[in-house]
């Protein structure tokens, strides 16, 4: 009999493996959830997606027409951008500043190395238009829009053959009339290609931020839309009768339409999901200071949780050219899970550098040809090669049920790229390689860390993604954290993170005043427009009761970057009651005394960012935000179970401990034979169908009432080869 009712899927495309989990309702009222992994097909990603959904719908008889929502999370419009395989594009700019996106900004990310070489633009200097046009930082005309340069600027492009267009003016922001003035001359003449104009993609302060926002969004917007819009008819055809919903970068699920009009948003959409996946675990557990810890087949990704939620911001790089280095990226300015990511996956590639170095990615194996150990063409070793040289994987227990592990080709390549240069064994380059991949996410953790002004002592780790549990345990001893906890599901986190996810969307807008000069009527205005903006996208996909979250980021005069502080509510009604309300919420309406209150909340957040605050410098707000989402009901607190009875009799092998440095017989334990209260004591593995658990000697796993594991290590034990 076919399953009905409370059905729905997500679908997380990654580098190497396209995930899809479906959520089933359960006889208790609660759900549960069932997943499959398949290679991602880069040449055509929609067919894993498809080719994934139909095999977990045949595996538990559901018809599609039954499916409520299928909620969907893509590096598409990453691994574009990274890999400057987007449309062809043209920029249209203010004269004089056609050249803002290679000029920058005066900052430098190696700032003593003269033969620096920065990022190059997106766009090239022969696609980048300009016209005669100004608007004052107040959005006042001081040059008025030349209609006769726009057109030559529009002959041109017609005749460049021109797949899309980018329109960023300055002072945009402030009043956009000549950027919309642009797009209707464009589309008369034009009117099949691609526009995106800078005020409605990212209406902020910061031409160079802004400029490259847009031209990133541009330029995979055709790609993106064609592709969207094929999935959504696809599914139909297989007789899905539900929406599409796209996660988008700051966590919430959007519409079809909006992901297709401003798939820059789309950026960090997997990723995105993930942190959300932790945050909810989180609040299960009550840990209000988490790192969540997500690393899949192409990349690792790290992400602060405090008070069960995912640190936000308003701007990121994409495309690092230089490991953790900021400003060596392409900036975008969009609201964003903040993280930070690095090639370190299973797929990632060991090399030998000049110096004799190991090297790990960032390039990846990816699904095509894949690592050695997958026998299907790949001769480059990897970090999944390392693991099964050294046991931590097996033929007989990889979680992918269509791959084959080859240990004889794994050796292979370990030993041509790595070995051989080094003059190393088989056994010893691959822990190298896996020691230096463990040292890179250390890193990064710490980098990210302190670049956010946190000390990571007294945090725990999530760790999920088809890697992360291998290598979960060892970062926990180089950073010295005192629990891990490995979720159900943990394998396909991040597409199980989508379908906790609130239809939300983030409406930002810069809007400068002082607090002892407050311009009460245009920040009214702009927190009223942001929020009507907001709900609109919002309400494209739900009908729920909504809550709204407001923000304002300032500084002190002279002080080039701001901090965020968020608006108190200022009504006493539930959130989401919308009754009464105009525009479906109670306005935040600034007065003499809610700007003085402005003015000792951010001296506050300032003391908190930096120790101490400033007196006698005048208080400046830069940009607005508002954020509208569906209320999503917080998880049911659970408690931790102590370990009851200690596993025994279970087969063991030869796995690498690096807390001796050696081979070691160690316990291969199945996920599923545990029940709460079970424990498992290092050296050992727990494996189950998409992800391997590894425990070094001093670890021991302790099976949760809700199938997760929480893993400790020996009191002051942090491991050995750090």
């Amino acid at each position: 009999m076919a399953t009905t009712g409370g059905i729905r899927i997500g679908a997380d495309v990654g580098g190497t493996f396209t995930d899809v989990v479906i959520e089933l309702p359960t006889a208790d009222g609660t759900v549960s959830y069932e997943s499959t992994k398949v290679l991602t097909t880069h040449g055509g990603p929609e067919e894993a997606i498809l080719d994934g959904i139909e095999r977990i719908a045949s595996l538990h008889d559901v018809d599609m027409a039954n499916v409520e929502q299928i909620i969907h999370g893509t590096t598409l419009a990453t691994n574009a951008l990274i890999e400057r395989r987007g449309a062809r594009t043209a920029l249209v700019t203010t004269d004089g500043f056609r050249d803002v996106i290679e000029t920058r900004t005066e900052g430098r990310f190696e700032q003593y190395d003269l033969n620096i070489v920065l990022p190059t633009p997106l766009i090239e200097r022969k696609d980048r238009f300009t016209i005669p046009e100004r608007l004052n930082a107040s959005g006042d005309v001081l040059l008025a829009f030349d209609e006769a340069a726009a057109v030559a600027v529009i002959d041109t492009i017609a005749e460049g053959g021109y797949e899309a267009v980018a329109v960023g003016f300055m002072h945009s922001y402030r009043n956009d009339m000549h950027e919309q003035r642009f797009r209707e001359l464009l589309l008369e003449r034009l009117p099949d290609i691609s526009v995106s104009l800078s005020a409605e993609v990212s209406p902020q302060m910061r031409e160079f931020e802004r400029f490259n926002t847009v031209c990133a969004n541009a330029y995979v917007q055709p790609r993106m839309a064609s592709y969207l819009f094929k999935l959504a008819e696809e599914l139909k055809a297989r007789g899905a009768k539900c929406p599409l919903y796209l996660i988008h970068s700051g966590g919430g699920l959007v519409s079809v339409e909006t992901a297709a009009a401003f798939p820059v948003r789309l950026v960090e959409s997997g990723p995105a999901g993930g942190a959300i996946f932790a945050a909810d675990l989180a609040a299960r557990y009550g840990r209000d200071r988490v790192l969540s810890y997500d690393m899949g087949g192409t990349t690792a990704k790290i992400a602060l949780i405090e008070d069960y939620t995912p640190q936000t911001a308003k701007t990121f790089e994409v495309a690092r050219t230089t490991r953790f280095k900021k400003g060596s990226g392409m900036p975008i300015s969009i609201p964003v899970i903040e993280m930070i990511e690095i090639g370190a996956g299973g797929g990632s590639i060991a090399s030998v550098d000049m110096l004799g170095q190991i090297r790990i990615g960032p390039h990846s194996a990816g699904s095509e040809p894949g690592p050695a150990a997958y026998d299907r063409g790949g001769v480059d070793p990897t970090v999944t090669d390392a693991n099964l040289q050294l046991g931590r994987l097996h033929p007989d227990n990889f979680g992918a049920k269509d791959i084959t592990l080859s240990p004889t080709k794994t050796a292979a390549a370990i030993r041509s790229a790595v070995g051989e240069p080094l003059g190393m064994d088989d056994h010893t380059a691959a822990v190298g390689i896996a020691e230096v991949v463990d040292e890179n996410m250390t890193n990064a953790a710490r980098v990210h860390a302190v670049e956010n002004g946190k000390d990571l002592a007294g945090f725990s780790m999530i760790a999920f993604g088809g890697g992360a549990p291998l290598h979960a345990s060892r970062l926990m001893d180089k950073l010295g954290l005192d629990e891990l906890f490995i979720p159900t599901g943990a394998g396909v986190g991040s597409a199980i993170g989508f379908l906790r996810a609130p239809f939300a969307y983030e409406a930002v807008r810069s809007l400068y005043t002082r607090i002892d000069d407050f311009d009460y009527d245009a920040v009214n205005t702009v927190l009223a427009e942001l929020t009507e903006e907001a709900e609109t996208f919002v309400r494209q996909g739900t009908e729920a009761p909504l809550t709204v979250e407001r923000q304002v980021s300032m500084r002190y005069k002279g002080q080039g970057w701001e901090i965020p502080v968020k608006l108190a509510a200022r009504s006493d009604r539930p959130p989401g009651d919308r009754s009464g309300e105009t525009n479906g919420f109670d306005d935040y309406h600034f007065d003499a005394f809610a700007a003085e209150g402005l003015g000792a909340a951010f001296t506050k957040a300032y003391e908190e960012f930096f120790g101490r605050a400033i007196g006698d410098l005048a208080i400046e707000t830069v940009s607005w935000s508002v954020r509208v989402a569906s209320i999503v009901e917080p998880p049911p607190m659970l408690e931790l179970t102590a370990a009851q009875t200690a596993t025994t009799n279970a087969p063991t092998r030869a796995i690498f401990d690096p807390v001796s440095g050696e081979m070691a017989d160690s316990a291969v334990v199945e996920r599923s034979a545990l029940i709460p209260g079970d424990a498992v004591s290092g050296p050992g593995v727990i494996v189950e169908e998409q992800t391997t658990t590894v425990l070094c000697s001093h670890h021991t796993a302790v099976m949760q009432p809700d199938g997760t594991l929480l893993i400790t290590r020996g009191a002051g034990n942090r491991g050995g080869l750090l």
